[in-house]
């Protein structure tokens, strides 16, 4: 098994990427598979404009596993390496049983690169990527605070630029859903900020849109306070940045948890929700602290685990039935905002 975590990739591509034939991209962020995809073709040399020597297959119109064979088996028009890069995978059996023949026997003048959604971990085409040691399997997870501080730092100074400590804040809670969202809203600031020399937080409220999980609080804080329109609005946003609707699920989950667990202190101290906030919710951003105190004053300890079976049914229906993910996450939020609208 050739496994190559999120925050490892780095380090192979300079170092092991070229030992490899095979490999496999996967992950909840798009972005981030499509820009390790491209950062992994122009690793090896090969000219990406030449349409002789890299061919790129949309997964969806493959049929069976000879499209592919046939592709990484092809000798190029005019000799040399060949590349070929598939998008768009998901669950396409003919594209696993074609991984799973190159991987026994690799190509000698052939690369194929892989670029996949979200799989699951018992997915057919993760589990011949992790089986064999020939593909390199490379997961890609939206960017922790580490990852968005690189990324920041990179961008701003190819642009000449530097950032106060306060608009710095402001980006790394804005961004990180989506690898290619967060970059585009960087370069965006950057020509917003050009002649200057510090990028301050005015400048950040003013240009950077929504990337990352600012929205995924949007819609939890809308499901709090009953408001359907804020939910579809935020969830609008959500779908368009392309920021995974099941993490708005993880998060109301956690929140809802969080809510279990603080009216649970509520009533057996008989403490009121400002003093269980004040010593239990110090984890959570000041703007959002009011909005989950109101919510502790209205929902019951029975009314919240009523909701949590919800939400866990939810998340394992959402996970069964990808297909159907974005509709079952909407429908049950709206049920329970309008349950919150309701108390």
């Amino acid at each position: 098994m050739s496994e190559v975590k999120s925050h490892e990739f780095d380090n192979f591509l300079q170092r092991s990427a070229a030992s490899y034939r095979l490999f496999l991209l996967y992950g909840p962020d798009r972005g981030l598979v499509s820009e390790r995809a491209g950062q992994l073709a122009g690793a090896f040399g090969i000219p990406l404009d030449d349409p002789f020597a890299v061919v790129k297959l949309d997964a969806t119109q493959l049929q069976g596993a000879g499209g592919v064979l046939d592709e990484v088996n092809a000798i190029g028009l005019f000799g040399g390496e060949k590349l070929v890069w598939v998008r768009g995978a998901s669950a396409e059996k003919g594209l696993a049983e074609a991984l799973q023949i190159l991987a026994a026997e690799p190509p000698a003048g052939s690369r194929l690169v892989i670029e996949a959604g979200d799989l699951k971990k018992g997915a057919a085409l993760r589990k011949v990527g992790e089986a064999n040691r020939t593909v390199a399997s490379i997961a890609c997870y939206s960017d922790d605070v580490r990852s968005l501080h690189a990324l920041i730092d990179k961008e701003l100074s190819e642009a000449g630029l530097r950032i106060s400590p306060a608009a710095r804040e402001r980006l790394v809670d804005a961004l990180g859903g989506d690898r290619m969202a967060s970059r585009n809203e960087l370069r965006k600031l950057a020509l917003y900020c050009r002649g200057k020399e510090i990028v301050d937080e005015e400048d950040v409220l003013g240009i950077v849109g929504d990337a990352s999980a600012i929205s995924v609080d949007d819609a939890v804080d809308a499901v709090l306070q009953g408001d359907t329109d804020a939910l579809l609005h935020a969830m609008k946003k959500i779908t368009t940045s392309k920021t995974p609707p099941f993490l708005v699920l993880q998060a109301c989950l956690r929140q809802f948890q969080q809510l279990d667990v603080m009216r649970a202190e509520m009533d057996a101290s008989r403490q009121s929700a400002g003093q269980v906030i004040a010593s239990l919710g110090r984890g959570l951003h000041f703007r959002r602290k009011p909005i989950v105190e109101a919510a502790l004053k209205h929902w019951t300890a029975p009314a919240i685990r009523r909701e949590l079976s919800r939400l866990q049914a939810t998340i394992y229906q959402s996970r069964a039935r990808q297909s159907l993910e974005e509709s079952l996450v909407i429908q049950n939020l709206l049920a329970i905002t309008i349950q919150s609208a309701r108390r």
